[in-house]
């Protein structure tokens, strides 16, 4: 019900400014175009309550836990800050009931805090059609018969996009800074040289004192050498059929073929990666250890050749689609001068239009790297989770991606070097990934400024 009430509150003031103002508009001469009287009152009752709406989810909760926290018993609500934080968090499961209540002080709590919600998704509603209401009748008092509704509403409207933009970049920068503080916090306990250039990962260590552990190794080296070893697998596998896939669609295949295939072949980049990983871990991963026995050689029942055939095949929509781009932009005047003077069809391709294409496939090349390189589901699935330094293929590995996500499962401390590897690592893949989408990005831009 909350929900339904909700929108109402939104989009009825809306609803109610828009024909207001289309009506004044008409009943004033209509000198100018009614629609834009409307749009601008209902813009001017949509703004505020989309802005009381944001401000009230962003501190709801708080609100109602410092609320709750504040109508604790005395023995609770004098614990500190961290322990508090605890406590609240029990009460929020009691309440949402997914934790059953120890003691009745615990219960009384939870019932006070579901309350408390309930009475905030009550109230949600009537805020946001106050302020709707509000926007309404400041909207309806700005229309004058000498009013540029027009200009209003594109200055309104250009200034959404610029809050819009300033919203992608500031999170954009959040998520980095986030990253690298967590990552400084890591380097007081680790030293930079160590996970550098250590060649022994093995972060298990003691997050409470009451718990056993090893100091941990966190040399990344070996974690990195398996990233690079399966993102090779896999690129052995996308490039050439990509590649090869994009010369056919782009100079061979019929009109009819082309409009099939391209589709079909760019539906392998719809598929889930969790359908690919079991792929891999129930097909794949079998066949090459029982191929690696039939040779006489030892594979692991997880490898990187597994994980990376199949990663190979999930990418070559990356490779096919943005080679077949770049070579069909490759002017028509290339091909008629080859042709004219006696090239083969075959000669044209590999000496004029491959080299002229060069630049936008090695930047499709570098994207469909990293996009190997951020890939999660199908090394969790086929290739393991063993750090080792090895060459072989036919070894368990395991990537960054896979030990982001393993350290940051199950119990975590942040004030544990275990848990903020996690950031360390996250924040060194960024970087790469970073700097070979800008080289993909500058080499395609430089083609397509040579070949537009």
């Amino acid at each position: 019900m909350p929900t339904v009430l909700l929108f109402a509150a939104v989009l009825a003031p809306v609803a109610l400014g828009y024909f207001f103002g289309r009506r004044w508009a008409l009943g004033a001469g209509g000198r100018r175009v009614p629609g834009h009287f409307g749009i601008f009152v209902g813009l001017c009752a949509l703004l505020p309550g989309l802005a009381v709406l944001a401000l009230w989810l962003a501190l709801e909760e708080r609100v109602v836990t410092a609320m709750a926290a504040a109508a604790l018993p005395a023995g609770l609500a004098g614990l500190p800050a961290e322990r508090l934080a605890l406590v609240m968090n029990q009460v929020a499961n009691i309440a949402a009931g997914t934790v059953a209540a120890q003691s009745e002080a615990m219960a009384a709590a939870a019932a006070h805090y579901r309350a408390l919600g309930g009475y905030a998704q009550l109230l949600m509603p009537l805020a946001v059609a106050a302020a709707a209401a509000a926007g309404f009748m400041a909207g309806r008092r700005m229309l004058r018969a000498d009013f540029a509704a027009r200009s209003a509403v594109e200055r309104i409207v250009l200034a959404l996009f610029m809050v819009c933009s300033c919203a992608a970049i500031l999170t954009t920068v959040g998520i980095v800074l986030s990253v690298l503080f967590e990552t400084l916090r890591f380097f007081e306990k680790v030293s930079p040289a160590e996970f550098l250039f250590g060649l022994e990962w093995s972060p298990q260590t003691a997050i409470r004192q009451d718990q056993v552990g090893a100091s941990g190794s966190f040399g990344a080296v070996p974690v990195f050498a398996g990233t690079l070893l399966i993102t090779v697998i896999a690129m052995a596998v996308a490039a050439p059929l990509g590649l090869l896939s994009a010369v056919y669609l782009a100079e061979y295949a019929p009109r009819r073929v082309r409009a099939v295939a391209k589709p079909l072949l760019e539906l392998l980049a719809g598929i889930p990666t969790v359908v690919y990983g079991f792929f891999a871990a129930l097909t794949v991963a079998p066949l090459v250890r029982d191929g690696g026995a039939w040779l006489g050689l030892t594979a692991a029942s997880e490898s990187a050749l597994a994980a990376g055939l199949v990663m190979g095949v999930m990418i070559i929509p990356f490779v096919s689609s943005l080679s077949d781009d770049v070579i069909s932009a490759v002017p028509a005047a290339l091909r008629d001068g080859s042709l004219g003077l006696g090239a083969t069809r075959s000669e044209t391709i590999r000496r004029v239009v491959l080299p002229a294409a060069l630049p936008g496939i090695a930047g499709s090349l570098l994207l469909a790297v990293s996009r190997a390189i951020g890939e999660t589901m199908i090394v969790v699935m086929a290739a393991g989770l063993a750090a080792r330094l090895t060459a072989n293929p036919l070894d368990a590995v395991t990537t960054v991606t896979v030990q982001i996500v393993t350290l940051l499962t199950g119990d975590q401390e942040f004030d544990s070097a275990k848990t903020l590897a996690a950031f360390a690592l996250g924040l060194l893949l960024f970087l790469v990934t970073l700097i070979m989408n800008l080289i993909a990005l500058f080499i395609v831009r430089r083609y397509r400024e040579n070949y537009e």
